[in-house]
């Protein structure tokens, strides 16, 4: 496969920046998502104190605010694990295509993970959690590769605009499908319908023990990968030079980015623009190196995921709005700023 753009081109300056400073963002990054788990757990439609915390941690069984506690513990999990793996999702397919505005939203992966449950759910009636993630995985390599071919057709080759607008509709088409499936099926349409917005706040204890080996299959994936996705940034030629198999790179990179991006559509829904904010971020802060990216990514994604989810409890007070509404509103005009920063070529 041949590539063209690449999201930023690793600098001396930025390979140069000191262990130390890495280090020290990623400490102010973890400690900072441990803030929002405390965050997540206190607040919501019932307000729980620091005392309720700590009775509900020592065993207490009757404190004021031990059934909310109950349920937002695996929420907070559940926000942390699909946070970091859209995030190093993103991260990992901005590498294998060099696109600065990849992401499993915008590349069509999420909504081809969303149509493909939607088809085992209604004509094979899945209802395990382990047949969920398969069909989830299975939809979102098929969109990957589909749009991955669709936006490589003609001149020039995958650009990040061909690329942009093969995924938009293949999502539009893939959503159509979705719908046309579901609306004569009114009583299944209302639990889709949320599902599909995006959320954790139906998490159980079951379906986060199904996703976490799965999350630390595809986050093993990208990780091995990271020293060749370094190579990968300088041009598959200069990479083959400095002998970087580019295609085993860039094969195993991109399984390990649709299964995390699978994994995570499969138990919280789609939820868009995570995997396209934080890269882009971290880069400005520890540079382009992917050892450093990857994991980087994976801690401000969960922050990023947590705090939307607790912004999406109090906006409304007595309602809550879901994740995935409160990161498109975070996300949309960042991809829209990217665009322009990157002045991407016109077809």
């Amino acid at each position: 496969m041949t590539v063209t753009t690449a999201p930023t081109q690793p600098s001396a300056a930025h390979l140069r920046r000191s262990a130390a400073v890495r280090s020290a963002w990623l400490l102010v990054a973890v400690v900072a998502l441990l803030g929002a788990c405390v965050l997540s757990v206190s607040f919501g439609v019932r307000a729980v104190s620091v005392d309720d915390i700590l009775a509900a941690l020592g065993g207490a069984t009757e404190t004021v605010g031990e059934a909310a506690i109950a349920k937002r513990v695996p929420r907070t999990v559940l926000a942390i694990l699909v946070g970091a793996a859209l995030a190093m999702s993103g991260a990992s397919m901005q590498a294998v295509t060099r696109n600065p505005i990849a992401d499993p939203g915008i590349l069509g992966v999420t909504t081809g993970a969303s149509l493909a449950v939607v088809l085992g759910l209604v004509f094979f009636g899945i209802d395990d959690a382990w047949v969920y993630m398969a069909f989830a995985i299975v939809g979102a390599m098929v969109a990957a590769v589909f749009v991955y071919t669709v936006g490589s057709l003609g001149r020039g080759g995958a650009t990040p605009l061909k690329l942009a607008l093969a995924g938009a509709a293949t999502s539009a088409a893939f959503s159509s499908l979705i719908s046309a499936i579901m609306l004569p099926r009114v009583n299944m349409l209302t639990s889709i319908q949320s599902w599909q917005i995006g959320g954790v706040g139906g998490a159980e204890w079951s379906r986060i023990a199904v996703l976490v080996p799965v999350v630390g299959v595809g986050a093993a994936l990208c990780l091995l990968s990271a020293r060749g996705m370094n190579s990968l940034a300088l041009g598959d030629d200069l990479a083959a030079g400095l002998g970087e198999h580019v295609m085993r790179t860039r094969i195993v990179s991109a399984i390990g980015a649709v299964v995390l991006a699978g994994a995570a559509t499969a138990i919280a829904g789609p939820i868009g623009f995570v995997g396209l904010v934080i890269p882009h971020i971290c880069r400005l802060l520890i540079g382009t190196d992917y050892r450093w990216l990857l994991p980087f990514s994976a801690v401000a994604g969960a922050l990023l995921l947590t705090a939307s989810d607790v912004i999406g409890r109090l906006v409304l007070h007595a309602e809550e709005l879901q994740v995935g509404i409160v990161t498109a509103v975070v996300g949309a005009p960042f991809f829209i700023w990217i665009v322009r920063r990157q002045r991407v070529r016109e077809l």
